[in-house]
């Protein structure tokens, strides 16, 4: 099916305004022009702004100790305090399975993401993070 309007950071082939049930038979998720790119400037722990409801995060790359959690802040105006934020690993890693991330709280305007590393060792990595809002009204 070919897209037929589109609405910012999709595209609308129906309708779907009041509707119970939207289905996708091949996909379901946002424009090139929805999405977005930032890096941290000075630490992973440094706070970065993106106002994008879907992106990329490049972490600083400064150390990581072993068995180490490190927290940040992502500020962006989609963000409402029902809205559920989903993260994942998706780059700048040499081993696969050495971290893990999640969100740790959401508010209006921003959330806390925790970065840790599971490895042995400590690790100097400009780790990517994607990120995705499901906006709840």
């Amino acid at each position: 099916m070919a897209y037929t309007k589109p609405i910012g950071v999709a595209f609308e082939d129906q309708n779907i305004n009041g509707a119970d049930v939207v289905l996708a038979d091949v996909q379901l998720g946002y424009t090139a022009a929805a999405q977005g790119t930032v890096t941290q400037a000075t630490s992973k722990s440094t706070a970065v702004t993106l106002n994008k409801p879907a992106g990329r995060i490049t972490l600083n790359g400064a150390a990581l100790g072993a068995t180490t959690n490190v927290s940040f802040t992502l500020n962006n105006s989609f963000i409402s305090a029902n809205d559920v934020l989903i993260v994942t690993l998706s780059g700048g890693i040499a081993t696969d399975g050495t971290y893990n991330c999640w969100v740790n709280s959401l508010s209006a305007g921003s959330a806390s993401i925790t970065l840790r590393n599971i490895s042995g060792g400590s690790l100097s990595e400009a780790v990517i993070i994607n990120f995705a809002i499901i906006h709840c009204v």
